[in-house]
């Protein structure tokens, strides 16, 4: 999201003062933030035991055999995967927290570029979106112009 190309409303145009998501919508996003967070943070704790543990252990293989190099190879991709994924999950907790700021100072559920309501759908989709699904879909549009 910190690439984004077209430009945020600026805050004097900014309707997201006049516009707000009732509460008793508010503390329902509140919640799904809160239920996702845990869910996000168990998978971490989850990879981690797991990296902790080795791929050998994990795996249940606890022979003293040597490692064939394919199955060095194959630990080693996990790894990488791992690595992956948990920095994705990091990215989406610190993104639900961000949302759960937003609750806070009451401009969740706006789109932070034109300033309308994000469509409801798309929140218990994505509960930590920032932008309507028009804002988006314009921004990967000239995403997509500027890699030809």
């Amino acid at each position: 999201m910190d690439n984004l190309i077209f430009k945020r409303a600026k805050p004097k145009e900014n309707k997201m003062a006049t516009k707000k998501l009732p509460p008793e919508k508010l503390k329902h996003y509140e919640e799904v933030i809160r239920a996702e967070l845990e869910e996000s943070i168990a998978y971490i704790e989850s990879i981690n035991k797991e990296q902790s543990l080795g791929a050998r252990e994990s795996s249940g293989d606890l022979s003293s055999y040597a490692f064939h190099q394919a199955d060095q190879g194959s630990d080693t991709n996990l790894m990488e995967q791992s690595v992956m994924m948990l920095e994705s999950e990091r990215e989406k907790i610190r993104q639900l927290n961000e949302a759960l700021q937003r609750i806070s100072d009451g401009t969740y559920g706006i789109c932070e570029f034109c300033g309308e309501f994000i469509q409801e759908n798309r929140l218990e989709i994505i509960p930590y979106a920032t932008c309507c699904v028009a804002c988006k879909e314009k921004n990967e549009d000239k995403k997509r112009r500027q890699k030809r």
